[in-house]
């Protein structure tokens, strides 16, 4: 790809853009949201055209009209969100579209041997053909989604976020996925927030911002700092920001809770000024802790303390009480995306704006440009739809809610899941500056990297209880995870 560039309306959303991918080799495209990796990528695999610049796939010109005439060319891309037939087979969903056929009939016996095929060439080959999707793992789901791809004779694959829904372990199986399809001679090219994860699977990377390419090079020879100052346009030091705090007395007392299924008898306290991580594999009920403790979902048994006070079992109570919840699902549940970004920011708190019925706009706006600068949250206006800004940018939205509502227990559900490394540094600091403005916040990670940087405790989940708490010195990554499978 040479000189590529793209704009809609007055946004240029790509300005020169130019990719060199290698038989067989990894390269990593990085940068924040709003880069212009997507949009490079759908011009890449002919979900859009673009504006100026030109392709070639050996040294021959590459223009494809529609995604499925850059498959026919051997270019694919593998979305974050999987595009499946859940209902129909392995097989089904393997050769859909791509069916095997003589005289106007499907054959199936080629079609099985197709569909066998690719499996295998996957590691794969004894997942059974006639067993429907949706049965499936998400990570065995993807790799359906993979095999699709090499029926079709793909000879550059697009992952974008591949990892951002699945299970640590479907995650290593990824990439020993992704290297076997290297040694194949594929190439790939690999979007990811997570740095560890490209230096996994990658050799080169490609850094955009703005719509440029600002930087690029050898993996191994470039340090994280370097990428990360080329991501963000200015020097990142240290990519969890220290902000200097101390635990005091406890602020949330959780005491015997469950719930119908998880959780099963948590009991904890979180202090004024600390931050407290709560690990664990998916499935381990940490969600549902937290969803417990804001009596979203029912309980059976337990109690939840906020200071002295013990609030009534309803949401509105526990708000009032002083919790402030970011669900792990941020556009399912945790933001209007159709409202702007004032209603979004507001919403739990309009008392200070209302009088006699009547909202004072005028003040609200002040104070949501307020927590828009605070935060760096880049949109055009507070009256834009949440819709319309970044991943990152959602999520500092949804932090600022919680702010402007001024909550003493901050309870972050996966805060930095599908977010740019600028975009988390800034997390990071804001949980800092939290702990150290005397609030408390829970930080519950699939991450057990961040917990071990940010966090003054950690503690690990599994199977609905909270098996262990430690002081975050106490622990390192390979403690979590044995922990965290433990079965009793």
């Amino acid at each position: 790809m040479t000189g590529i560039s793209k704009q809609f309306g007055p946004t240029r959303a790509l300005d020169g853009v130019s990719l060199e991918l290698s038989a067989g080799e990894g390269l990593a495209l990085i940068g924040e949201n709003g880069a212009g990796k997507s949009t490079l990528m759908s011009i890449l695999s002919g979900a859009q055209p673009a504006d100026g610049g030109r392709m070639e796939i050996d040294a021959k010109p590459y223009a494809p009209h529609g995604p499925q005439k850059a498959r026919q060319a051997g270019v694919a891309m593998i979305y974050q969100e999987l595009n499946l037939a859940p209902d129909l087979s392995v097989e089904e969903n393997i050769l859909l579209g791509q069916e095997s056929r003589r005289f106007g009939l499907v054959n199936r016996r080629a079609q099985r041997q197709r569909a066998q095929a690719a499996l295998e060439a996957l590691g794969h080959g004894n997942l059974s053909l006639n067993i429907p999707v949706h049965q499936l793992s998400i990570g065995m789901q993807q790799v359906v989604e993979i095999a699709r791809v090499l029926v079709s004779k793909a000879r550059v694959i697009v992952f974008d976020e591949p990892t951002s829904s699945l299970t640590r372990a479907d995650a290593e199986r990824l990439f020993e996925t992704i290297t076997r399809l290297r040694e194949q001679g594929i190439g790939v090219v690999y979007i990811s927030h997570f740095l560890e994860e490209v230096r996994r699977v990658c050799d080169r990377f490609l850094v955009l911002r703005d719509g440029r390419s600002v930087a690029e090079g050898v993996l191994a020879s470039t340090s994280e700092a370097d990428i990360v100052s080329s991501m963000a346009g200015r020097r990142i030091d240290e990519l969890y920001p220290s902000v200097p705090h101390s635990p005091g007395e406890p602020l949330l007392t959780v005491t015997g809770l469950s719930g119908v299924l998880k959780p099963t008898d948590v009991s904890f306290e979180l202090r004024r000024g600390e931050i407290f991580g709560l690990a664990g594999l998916v499935g381990a009920g940490r969600t549902e802790l937290v969803r417990s403790i804001l009596s979203l979902d029912p309980v059976q048994a337990g109690e939840v303390r906020i200071g002295t006070a013990i609030p009534a079992p309803t949401p509105k109570a526990r708000l009032r009480g002083g919790l402030g919840f970011v669900s792990e699902d941020r556009k399912g549940e945790g933001l209007a995306l159709s409202r702007s970004i004032a209603d979004n920011m507001t919403y739990t708190r309009l008392r200070p704006y209302s009088r006699w019925g009547w909202m004072n706009l005028k003040q609200r706006r002040l104070a949501v440009v307020h927590w828009m600068e605070a935060l760096q949250v880049k949109a055009a206006s507070p009256e834009q739809a949440v819709v319309a800004i970044s991943g990152g940018n959602q999520q500092k939205v949804a932090l600022a809610r919680v702010l402007h509502q001024d909550a003493d227990v901050f309870l972050l559900d996966e805060p930095t899941r599908g977010i740019d490394v600028g975009a988390k540094a800034t997390i990071y600091r804001l949980m800092g500056e939290l702990a150290a403005a005397g609030k408390a916040v829970l930080f519950v990670s699939s991450y057990f990297q961040e917990l071990l940087q940010v966090c003054d405790r950690i503690g690990v989940m599994s199977r609905g209880r909270l098996r262990e708490i430690r002081p975050a010195s106490e622990w390192t990554e390979h403690s979590l995870l044995s922990r965290a499978i433990e079965s009793n």
